[in-house]
């Protein structure tokens, strides 16, 4: 026992010190590049850096899964805490021209950073309270999928999803008319044409991720269907299928959330992926993110004009102010929000009154129907419109900021950033939850279908809010869990020495 404790500490050591070279070498590249960079938010950034980068190593190092919560937080954290802030200093690129920005956005910059290297000390804590196996000899419950009652289900759901699908595109008059209403609808151009519908949504666009389930489970006995061809066709079947079942209404997340999440299910159900294999699906993804961003914004003809070539995508850019910069930052980031709404909450002069948990309850009115409760708690956007410009800013139907504030951004809008570092035991825990069962399901519980989203909802939580949380869990999630919940056998075995 003594020696595995002195290997990992040995181990954990080494992955301290490669964070931190790598870090120093990446903050010195910045220090030739600008004078910019001769400042004192270079130091919490970087300590964050190196924290974080611990567990983005030890994931290259392979002494963690390909899809531990751990490590992929550790990645998508690097970027997150640590190279965001710094490209933002060195593109000198930020929030949009409406507001009143700092007269100097590093100090605010730093600020965040202190208190996001405080919340990552709190983070790494509660992680550890509850990820490691349990004890050998204890019992624990496996869910059994029962293929009598799984496959039925399954085409059940699809039938269903499939007629509510056609019934969509029908309202709205063809697959054209429904873009333009997605295109609309994101550019706040008159009545959102999709209010109340959320259930039929929840419903139809669950098509690609059964789907995904019912081949997963069937390929399992099939070696002819393991093969590294045959899996790669499966994901682009899905990803027409993802497409056509919501993915046109403009949401990239959706799209990329649910990809994510199948081959998370082939990971650990059919075939192992690697490394190597993750890298060339994140060019794709970077890709797919840009030019998927034009559709959202300028409709079919947009993505047409994109593919017309290098001439045509500068054209668009320049329309949508969508550039490779602002998908790295703003879609992948929120250091410039974050530091923003720090800097106008901490002026002596700030009008913003606090929503002492209001953001919170009003994400958790969007289960309620209107029929049942016609008046709801303002959506977060009044806060964060207030924070932004001030107090009575805010109209529903004139005026208002759709920014995502992300973990510690929504936490300042409720309690203020002193708060910040306590927000993140909620990652903590759940993150060291969906660990725990990460170490503890066995390779014949089928709730390793559900696993790859629950590691998704982790880094969610960090990016997202409140809302976007609810949305994941019910509207992404809620019919494939109930498929595996419905279709499985619970049975309880001893854990075997």
């Amino acid at each position: 026992m003594r020696q595995q404790t002195l290997h990992l500490q040995r181990t954990y050591l080494d992955s301290l010190i490669i964070a931190v070279l790598i870090c120093i070498s990446i903050i010195f590249f910045f220090l030739q590049s600008s004078e910019q960079f001769l400042h004192w938010f270079l130091i919490p950034v970087t300590l964050s850096g190196i924290f974080i980068g611990i567990d983005a190593v030890d994931w290259f190092r392979g002494r963690l899964n390909i899809f531990d919560p751990v490590g992929i937080i550790g990645l998508l954290g690097f970027h997150f805490f640590f190279l965001a802030p710094l490209l933002h200093v060195y593109w000198n690129l930020w929030m949009g021209e409406d507001i009143i920005p700092p007269p100097d956005w590093r100090p605010w910059l730093g600020g965040m950073a202190i208190l996001n290297f405080l919340g990552l000390w709190v983070y790494r804590f509660f992680r550890n309270l509850r990820c490691q196996p349990p004890q050998k000899d204890s019992k624990k419950t496996v869910w059994i999928i029962n293929r009598q009652h799984f496959f039925p289900i399954i085409c059940v759901a699809l039938i269903i999803a499939a007629i509510l699908q056609v019934m969509v595109y029908q309202k709205f008059g063809g697959i054209a008319n429904y873009i333009e209403a997605a295109t609309r609808a994101a550019m706040r151009e008159g009545e959102n044409e999709f209010q109340g519908m959320g259930i039929l949504f929840l419903l139809s666009e669950s098509f690609p991720i059964v789907s995904m389930m019912g081949f997963a489970v069937y390929a399992q006995n099939q070696k002819r269907l393991q093969s590294k061809t045959v899996l790669i066709v499966v994901l682009i079947i899905f990803l027409g299928l993802q497409l056509f079942f919501g993915g046109l209404r403009g949401s990239r997340s959706n799209t990329i959330w649910a990809l994510f999440w199948a081959v998370g299910i082939i990971h650990f159900l059919i075939r192992k992926i690697s490394k190597k294999e993750i890298a060339i699906g994140l060019v794709f993804f970077m890709f797919f993110m840009y030019i998927y961003g034009f559709l959202k914004t300028g409709g079919l003809e947009a993505i047409n004009t994109a593919l017309e070539g290098q001439e045509g995508i500068s054209s668009l850019e320049e329309q949508s102010g969508r550039t490779w910069q602002v998908l790295i930052l703003q879609d992948l980031g929120r250091s410039d929000i974050q530091a923003f709404l720090l800097y106008r909450l901490m002026r002596h002069d700030s009008d913003y009154q606090y929503a002492w948990g209001r953001t919170y309850l009003s994400a958790l009115t969007m289960l309620i129907p209107s029929a049942i409760m016609p008046e709801k708690l303002p959506e977060k956007t009044k806060e964060g419109t207030e924070a932004q410009y001030g107090m009575g800013t805010y109209h529903p139907q004139l005026w208002s900021s759709s920014k995502v504030y992300g973990l510690a951004g929504e936490t300042m809008l409720n309690f203020g950033p002193s708060v910040i570092p306590l927000a993140f035991i909620v990652l903590g825990l759940i993150v060291g939850r969906v660990r725990y069962w990460f170490f503890t399901l066995l390779p014949e519980d089928q709730r390793l279908l559900l696993l790859p989203m629950l590691v998704n909802f982790c880094f969610v939580i960090l990016v997202g809010d409140t809302d976007n949380y609810i949305f994941f869990l019910f509207k992404n999630s809620g019919v494939a869990t109930l498929i595996v919940f419905l279709s499985s056998d619970k049975k309880t075995i001893k854990n075997l020495p």
